[in-house]
């Protein structure tokens, strides 16, 4: 047990750690050491290092585990010493030059992109009314309601901001692909998979938010990680 990686879990864009509530449980129980990053969401750079600070402060190695907008954190923040792997949750991959909108790019938009506004600060929210069909159509009702009352926004320079050098280049991954992604185009989640070489790819029937609606498959793949670190 105390050679097992501590799990540092990255949230997305409009979440919170909290995003995690139904992963952290299930770890706790079956004796990991946790922590989840509280990241501002103000630029890709302030993300990054935040998280990376967070790792360099566990004792011993670490596994990333990063959802959606997190996926661009940990490939920057994995390059800190002490990142043995990392696990890509319905995650962004970007390699160095890539931006979050050149990804999106690749496909015709997403469905849920019709349900982010932006205001007048420069931060992008998604629409309350829209947020379950476009962010987590599989939880339940409250459960939905909960994520898109207590949503942090994030800042719209975070999709133009460049990636640097990627973990993935040099440290194992991990990928799970959510199926029926209506935040990332699904084929978009496979092709960042396969570009980075990922150990194994998991795919999911599942919403953006497969961290919520599926923690068990969430957590069987962060252990399979853990047992090849």
């Amino acid at each position: 047990m105390a050679d097992r990686p501590t799990i540092v879990l990255v949230h997305g864009a409009w979440g919170d750690g909290s995003h995690w509530s139904k992963v952290i449980p299930v770890l706790n129980a079956k004796g990991y050491r946790i922590s989840a990053v509280q990241n501002p969401l103000t630029s890709l750079e302030d993300d990054v290092e935040r998280t990376r600070r967070l790792a360099e402060a566990q004792p011993g190695p670490v596994l990333l585990v990063g959802h959606s907008y997190g996926g661009a954190v940990i490939s920057g923040a994995g390059n800190a010493s002490n990142v043995v792997g990392l696990v890509f949750v319905a995650a962004f991959a970007p390699d160095e030059g890539d931006s979050l909108g050149s990804l999106f790019a690749r496909q015709e938009p997403p469905p849920g992109a019709a349900s982010i506004r932006p205001d007048q600060y420069g931060f992008l929210w998604i629409d309350r009314d829209l947020f379950k069909e476009s962010f987590c159509q599989d939880l339940g009702d409250d459960a939905a309601t909960v994520m898109a009352v207590a949503q942090k926004p994030i800042a719209a320079r975070c999709f133009e901001d460049k990636a640097g050098p990627p973990a993935w280049k040099s440290k194992p991954s991990w990928y799970q692909v959510s199926d029926e992604d209506r935040m990332i185009p699904p084929e978009t989640e496979r092709w960042m998979a396969e570009r980075i070489g990922a150990r194994k790819i998991m795919s999911l029937t599942s919403s953006h938010a497969s961290l919520a609606a599926h923690p068990h498959q969430i957590v069987n793949l962060i252990e399979e990680a853990v047992s090849q670190v």
